[in-house]
This record gives C-alpha cells, structure tokens and sequence, in this order.
C-alpha cells in the first residue's frame, strides 16, 4: 500500500513490543523502528525480528553498544523518519518526552500511565475515534479503563445505562516483574472512594455515570472487574448479552465450558495462537450475568498486557489522518489481530 503511516515506538517493554507486534500486521503501517534505553534480554526480540533499534538518549546509545547491539541513530533520528510517535515508556516517562515529540512536530501517542492533561484528549476507538481525528496527539487510556468505556459503552449505545458501580480486582504487578515486588498474604486497598479509573472514563465520555472501588490482589495474570448497573428500563439477560455482543471487543465467555477463571482463559489464547497469549478482548462471563428488572450484575477479566493493543493501533489510524473511519479501522485492526476468535468458533460455542 503507498502512503504507508511510518510508526516510530518509544519503549521496547510489555506494550512497545505488542505495539510494534500489531503494526508489522497491518496493511497500512510501516514499523519505523524502536528506541529503548535498555542493554538487555528485554530488547533481544527487537533483534531476533530485525526491527531498527535506536537509543533513546546518549547514556543508553553507550549501554547498548558495549552490549553488542547494533543501533542504526539516535531518538532524534528515529522522529526524523517517523510520522508518528507511539509511547509505550514507564509512567511518567511519556509525559516527559511529550515536549520532544512537539518540538519535532510530530504527532504522537501515550498511554494510561499519563494524565489526560498532557494530550487533552484520551481514547477508546468505540467511543470517540471521530474526535481523535486530525488531532496531533492522544492517550490510549489505562486497560481498566479501556474496559470500563468498552463495556459501559455498549450499554449506552443500547440506550440501557443509567449509572454504573464498579469494584477491579487489580493485578498486584505484570508478570515479568513479579520477583522483584508485590504483595503477598494480603490485598491493598486503592486509598480512595472513586478510585481513579471511573474519573478516566469520563475523559473519554464525560457523559458516563460511574464510580469505581479497586484493591489490589496477590495476582500476575489479570484485572477482574465486577459491575453492578443501573439500567434505564427492565430488560432480559437475553437483551444485554445481545448489546455486549454487538462489540467486537468484548468476548462473551461462559464458565461452564472451564473457562472459570482468568489463567484459564489465558491458555486458551496461547493453544489458539494468540501472540503473547493476548487477550485482546473483555472476556465478559455470560453464563455469571444476571438481570432483576432495571438492575444488571456481571463480571469480566482484562488483561492488562493486551486489551490496549487494538486500541493504539486504531489511535495511529486516527492521528495519521488515513480517512479510515471508525467502523472500518477497527474492523481492519481486528481481522488482523484475529479478534473474536476463538469465542466464535462454531465447533465449539465458547460464548
């Protein structure tokens, strides 16, 4: 395809490496290269994949060499080539660079970690891609709150949310890290009533009624989120699985099959072949689901390495001004990271 979007990535680590996964799979993007400030196993599948490997500052461009690894420029080089950013650094880190990538005029992308201030605009692709558009810069929000607007969203399209209240079972670290901290023997309550995800919904719907509770449990693997919402009218179970299913990114799941639980679910996705065992959707349990007149109780689990990955790549789409509208870029970003499937499979009705 000409006019191919070059994709610079900032941050080789749980979600650089996913990004720069999804982009070398999508028919209008080019993988520019990388920039990490590491000099260890963490960069390696960067090498093994031949994907251009910059230093992200002159410290980490003198690591790196000793290291034995072959650098083809500098950060600076990297924007030069670039039409857009996507910053996938540590919290805080993101926030920093914004300043560079302005300075360059280069638009860019950042994650959850920052605050909606630095973009003046958060994103979720079924909720506000059209805002997105033509704008220099946005921030794919947090995976908690990417499936809070996920689900919440389906509801409100449906015209079937009044007010929602959420308790997250949040993971204690990613699993990469779990020998260095977290907790043990214990759960930490998050020190506020809301806790920060329902507030971060409202930067990407101002119009969402919800509040949140989060403590944060001796897990790895993934966020569990229960819900408990007010409809606007009496519906059947039947009408509110219907409305989640008319999301491609939320994937009705049912216990009774043994998909019970989330390291469950996330066997599933690497026996079906899913990259890094991502579960790219909200892995909503429907057989869990109850209805008693206006009132609605369910359950899902997020993983927080994956759920965010569809959404970047819808972000690059929008900022990259391709004229792709929403429906067809998120179409275009699920057939090529295989979302839906295996829930669909008609051998086995997993949903």
């Amino acid at each position: 395809m000409n006019n191919m979007i070059q994709v610079g990535i900032v941050g080789y680590g749980v979600i650089g490496k996913r990004v720069a996964e999804a982009i070398k799979n999508q028919p209008d993007m080019a993988l520019a290269g990388v920039a990490d400030v590491a000099a260890d196993w963490r960069i390696l599948g960067a090498v093994t994949q031949q994907i251009p490997l910059y230093a992200a500052d002159a410290s980490a461009s003198q690591r790196m060499r000793e290291a034995g690894f072959h650098l083809s420029g500098s950060l600076d080089d990297l924007l030069g080539i670039s039409d857009i950013v996507v910053d996938c650094t540590p919290k805080r880190v993101g926030a920093s660079n914004a300043e560079r990538y302005r300075a360059a005029g280069k638009a860019f992308i950042l994650h959850g970690g920052e605050k909606h201030e630095v973009t003046g605009h958060s994103f979720v692709a079924e909720a506000n891609y059209a805002s997105a558009v033509g704008r220099r810069a946005t921030r794919v929000v947090s995976c908690n709150t990417t499936s809070i607007v996920r689900t919440l969203g389906a509801l409100k399209r449906a015209g079937l949310l009044k007010r929602a209240r959420g308790t997250l079972l949040r993971r204690a670290t990613d699993p990469w890290e779990s020998h260095l901290g977290g907790i043990m023997n214990t759960v930490l309550p998050e020190p506020s009533i809301p806790s920060h995800q329902g507030p971060d919904a409202r930067s990407v719907d101002p119009d969402l009624d919800v509040v949140t509770m989060a403590v944060a449990v001796p897990t790895t693997i993934a966020h569990v989120h229960y819900w408990a919402v007010d409809m606007t009218r009496s519906a059947s179970k039947e009408e509110v699985l219907e409305t989640f299913s008319r999301s491609s990114r939320i994937a009705l799941i049912k216990g009774s099959t043994g998909l019970t639980a989330p390291n469950v679910v996330k066997e599933l996705m690497a026996d079906s072949g899913r990259p890094h065992d991502s579960l790219y959707e909200v892995g909503l349990w429907s057989d869990m689901l109850h209805v008693e007149g206006a009132e609605l109780f369910y359950a899902y689990m997020v993983d927080n390495q994956a759920i965010v990955i569809p959404e970047t790549i819808d972000a690059i789409r929008a900022l990259g001004i391709s004229g792709v509208p929403a429906s067809e870029s998120i179409a275009m970003t699920d057939a090529s990271l295989g979302v839906g499937a295996p829930f669909a499979s008609k051998k086995w009705p997993l949903s």
